[in-house]
């Protein structure tokens, strides 16, 4: 009995001698270059502009939302929202829905019934396009780390996506700022006409179930401080508590001079592999813990505007 007991006074006071190691050298994480470091670092090369022809600018009474659309992922539907924005089909509308820890949706609160908005040479419902083939994806950079909702996840010049290689499919993920398609229970209901904003955690398990078809670059806060909804799923069951939708109208269709001069880092560039390891390996005096781990949705893009 006493040898057994000196053996596990041992063994605790092993333990307890790799416990105090793991803490001191935790509590000494080497200093690491930080993210704004590697911006400041940053070239031209580094950055790009955005396409006037697959941006969007969503006018409300507090500002200016920046949406970067996505074709390659949601060419049908990228298309046909360019469209309903160029016949004004979005003017006059409203910010219907405002759910905690989700999601700010916009459209017609009467497009169930004999008062909706008439969609003239856009169309009302489109095919889902929840995947698209890989070959639609030049610009995949993978990260290295793990991801329970897809075998591959990373960047598409400037947008968080998954991918498949077995099935030869990848999509578009439910980050933080991307810009789905609401929909019915079927899944070529949707078209465009009503839009939604993911404001809250990742809610990645609607991956592939509807089609995503771009991002906020800029004017996040104006959506996702706006007062939750009181009814069921935050609809704002009052027509005073809707946030009027001034105008949605896409960036080529404006003088240039009253163009948001915006740009986000390549994502297929060393600087932001840089970024990524940063945000990934953090280090410094604040930090006693470094995961060596990202999450996609955790993975931020950098952006910047221009001064004129």
């Amino acid at each position: 009995m006493q040898k057994m007991n000196r053996t596990l006074l041992a063994g605790m006071a092993t333990l307890l001698a790799m416990q105090a190691t793991q803490v001191t050298s935790a509590a000494e994480l080497p200093p690491k270059p930080s993210v704004g470091d590697i911006l400041k670092r940053s070239q031209p090369g580094d950055w790009r502009p955005l396409d006037p022809d697959n941006t969007l600018y969503l006018e409300l009474p507090s500002g200016r939302v920046v949406i970067e659309m996505a074709p390659s992922f949601a060419p049908n539907h990228v298309r046909n929202i360019k469209a309903l924005a160029r016949e004004h089909y979005f003017d006059g509308l409203a910010i219907l829905r405002s759910q905690d820890n989700f999601v700010v949706q916009w459209g017609d609160q009467n497009e169930d019934n004999d008062k909706a908005r008439q969609v003239k040479a856009a169309q009302k419902s489109l095919a889902a396009e929840f995947t698209v083939p890989l070959k639609n994806d030049s610009h995949f950079t993978r990260m290295p780390d793990r991801d329970g909702f897809a075998p591959q996840v990373g960047h598409s010049n400037g947008f968080p996506a998954a991918r498949d290689p077995k099935a030869g499919q990848t999509w578009l993920t439910h980050c933080y700022g991307m810009v789905g398609v609401a929909r019915g229970n079927e899944s070529d209901s949707g078209g465009g006409t009503s839009l939604y904003v993911v404001t809250g955690h990742a809610p990645r398990q609607l991956d592939r179930n509807i089609t995503v078809v771009g991002r906020v670059v800029s004017g996040m806060p104006l959506l996702s401080t706006l007062p939750r909804g009181p009814a069921p799923m935050g609809f704002y069951d009052k027509p005073e508590l809707q946030v009027p939708v001034n105008a949605i109208k896409v960036a080529a269709d404006i003088p240039e001079a009253e163009r948001a001069r915006i740009q986000v880092m390549r994502t297929d560039s060393p600087a932001y592999q840089a970024v990524l390891d940063a945000q990934r390996n953090r280090g410094g005096p604040w930090n006693k813990y470094s995961p060596a781990y990202l999450d996609l949705c955790n993975a931020q893009i950098p952006v910047r505007e221009q001064k004129p």
